[in-house]
């Protein structure tokens, strides 16, 4: 299929700057692609179309704050590192910037040399494997240095990180927030539990991979970076049970999505607990295996992201959907608004 095929106009100001005081009071897409239909409601309206027995699916990764700002120790040139994944010990894979001055021996100094960072290799694409000295504890010395990584497309700083944040974040480890979740509040997920919704977590430490830009212009040449995922047991039995029981799984997120998807794949269809690296990539063609329904936001034209709906809902009445979403003023991508797909069209 051709990039161009996952293209749409945006106007640049339903780019959405900041979150919703309320973050359940998003607007809300639904959307059923087997019977055509596109309707309007509120996020907070989501309850109504999740039915008793059902099991929602939410990645509770925490965001790190990942971005670091310092000079280089020889020079004092100004560079930034982005942490991506944790390789072993004090070593990660960073994006830095800019990437031509950060060579294989170079220390990058932040807070005075609170945290100094050693390249130890120079990976493509601008990453580089970075070896962390310091005293005390990373994540403590990180909270203090860091900044939170927010898109490129968001031109204002937070006042307030944890807004960048799902309510229900636990394992630290992205670089990006799961910004589906982002719609959830504590009150509606009791609502959610309440009536008898079962309420499943996984983590997937969302790296940059997800939001690489396509460079080719046929979408199967495109190679997905590795991203961290794992599910417990307890998680493993209740999608299992919910199976069985002929209801519906409902992933929250893209994340979500390729993580349930790894592991049936893996696992011959079947749910079981399981870690490791996923580097799976959807799009129109695939056929989804483990979910049901899904919720997301509305993201980048040529995306990875658009293409894994695309292969949920066809991409033609995604690309019309998306098309409404414009001319009904919907906001988009991290901060905006959401959509919910009752059913793909290969239920």
């Amino acid at each position: 299929m051709e990039l161009s095929d996952f293209d749409y106009d945006l106007p640049e100001e339903l780019i959405a700057q900041t979150p919703l005081k309320n973050r359940a009071a998003s607007r809300l897409m639904v959307l059923n692609p087997n019977k055509d239909r596109i309707a309007h409601h509120t996020f907070g309206e989501i309850i109504d179309y999740l039915n008793p027995g059902d099991c929602l699916v939410l990645n509770d990764t925490k965001v790190l704050p990942a971005r670091l700002i310092g000079h280089k120790e020889d020079t004092g040139a100004k560079i930034e590192l982005l942490l991506l994944k944790q390789k072993e010990g004090d070593t990660w894979e960073c994006l830095a910037k800019p990437a031509k001055r950060v060579h294989q021996g170079a220390r990058v100094s932040f807070g005075n040399g609170m945290l100094v960072g050693e390249c130890t290799e120079e990976l493509d694409e601008g990453r580089r494997l970075v070896n962390f000295h310091y005293e005390g504890i990373f994540y403590e010395v990180l909270d203090a240095l860091g900044k939170m990584p927010l898109p490129p497309y968001i031109k204002k700083q937070l006042n307030d990180p944890d807004l960048y944040q799902t309510v229900y974040a636990k394992h630290r480890g992205s670089a990006a927030a799961p910004t589906a979740g982002l719609h959830f509040t504590k009150e509606l997920l009791a609502e959610i539990q309440k009536k008898g919704i079962h309420i499943v977590f996984i983590t997937l430490h969302v790296g940059l991979g997800t939001f690489r830009p396509v460079k080719v212009d046929k979408i199967e040449e495109h190679t997905m970076h590795s991203e961290f995922y794992q599910m417990s047991a307890q998680a493993a039995e209740q999608l299992t049970k919910t199976r069985a029981e002929g209801k519906r799984i409902i992933a929250c997120g893209t994340t979500v999505i390729r993580t349930l998807e790894t592991i049936t794949e893996k696992c011959d269809g079947k749910f079981e607990e399981a870690s490791g690296w996923t580097d799976i990539f959807i799009y129109p063609g695939y056929k989804y295996r483990a979910i049901d329904g899904m919720i997301t936001n509305f993201h980048l034209p040529k995306s990875t992201l658009i293409m894994l709906v695309s292969a949920f809902t066809g991409r033609e009445f995604i690309m019309r959907a998306y098309r409404e979403a414009v001319k009904e003023r919907y906001r988009f991508f991290s901060f905006g608004d959401a959509m919910f797909i009752e059913e793909g069209i290969s239920h």
